[in-house]
């Protein structure tokens, strides 16, 4: 059973999170500093947190597993910079203090993210070059950043991106709904669980079930957060609420209303806990957080 808290590999992430940042000249300090605004603004960390638990839960090392923990963190945070510009979700509020764009200005943030993205990869590519006389780790390593990167692209946060742009103004079904959230929002969590597999040398079998938890998961996430954007307090979400109604998003309030809504997060939330069953205590982290993630629109 593995013994560390949420909130232990939560501080795990955020006493290293600045570590892989790489130096950058003076002439362009301020792309560092849009950067490390971003990156250093907290938030709950959820995937990176997951990515090192699924590492210790299959047997690996959590330590070991931190450069793509953090990658996994630079990665979500370029993606929320983008998606606050105005030409996406033109929000004003991220993680409590004003967006990366009203701070620095539209071109430093996009380049901010495309910054946050690139130095992703250039640490976990540097992770793998100290373990070219180990080749088992080494194929570990890469089958993780694999898993990071297909959450990452064109398949994951950037097709959920484009069909959640075009599904504004519009009905949607329910299956297109399913598709925008499982890549805009899922992805990445999946992407996060499955790479702590791979770095812990999971077995199929177990990769299977951890995929079935981090699917629903995601999802769940998601239906919760539309709930909170109609329900919640704007204060304690540190953004601003009723975005989705006013820019006429794809959300699940929006299609299935609030009450049906709450019914498809316990049942997410069912399915993901379900999936890990057969682990009792040692999937406790795991379980713990799916219910904790839900009661946020309890």
């Amino acid at each position: 059973m593995n013994d560390f808290t949420f909130d232990d590999y939560k501080t795990m992430i955020e006493d290293h999170i600045m570590d892989f940042m790489p130096d950058v000249d003076l002439k362009s300090i301020t792309l560092y500093e849009a950067m490390k605004y971003s990156i250093s603004a907290g938030g709950k960390q959820i995937r990176p947190v997951l990515l090192l638990a699924a590492c210790d839960f299959c047997g690996g090392k959590a330590a070991e597993a931190l450069p793509y923990a953090c990658a996994v963190e630079y990665i979500h945070t370029y993606s929320l910079i983008h998606d606050d510009l105005p030409c996406m979700d033109d929000d004003d509020l991220r993680r409590g203090i004003p967006t990366n764009h009203k701070v620095f200005g539209e071109a430093v943030a996009t380049l901010a993210g495309d910054g946050l993205q690139s130095v992703a990869y250039e640490v976990m590519q540097k992770d793998m070059l100290l373990y070219f006389d180990d080749p088992d780790a080494l194929k570990r390593k890469i089958k993780a950043a694999l898993e990071i990167v297909k959450g990452a692209g064109v398949k994951g946060i950037v097709a959920g991106q484009i069909a959640d742009i075009e599904a504004e103004n519009k009905s949607v079904s329910k299956e297109l709904l399913d598709y925008i959230h499982l890549t805009k929002t899922a992805a990445l969590i999946v992407a996060a669980v499955r790479a702590g597999a791979r770095l812990g040398g999971c077995s199929e079998h177990d990769l299977e079930n951890l995929t079935v938890y981090a699917e629903n998961l995601g999802l769940a996430f998601q239906v919760c957060d539309d709930i909170l954007d109609v329900e919640g307090n704007a204060e304690i979400m540190g953004k601003q609420t009723g975005m989705d109604a006013e820019k006429m998003k794809a959300t699940y309030p929006a299609l299935y209303g609030i009450e049906e809504s709450r019914k498809k997060l316990k049942q997410l939330t069912d399915n993901a806990i379900n999936a890990l069953s057969e682990y009792y205590d040692n999937a406790e982290l795991f379980v713990k957080l799916a219910g904790e993630l839900a009661t946020r629109a309890s």
